[in-house]
């Protein structure tokens, strides 16, 4: 496979991820309770997290250049 066909699914495969992952993150969230300290901490894990599982995909697009 060449790297550019790769690169293209590497792409809508984070897009179909990370939309995934935001309505997980919202679904979850949602359950928390109203207290801004949980809340806050919450959405800033979780918005940094999401790059973690994303990174063996990058690998792989950027393999074989």
């Amino acid at each position: 496979m060449g790297a550019r066909q790769r690169k293209l699914i590497g792409m809508f495969a984070i897009l179909a991820f990370v939309a995934a992952y935001a309505v997980a993150a919202v679904a979850l969230g949602e359950r928390l309770p109203d207290h801004i300290a949980v809340q806050a901490l919450y959405y800033g894990v979780v918005g940094l997290a999401w790059g973690v599982p994303i990174l063996p995909l990058i690998s792989w697009m950027n393999r074989g250049r």
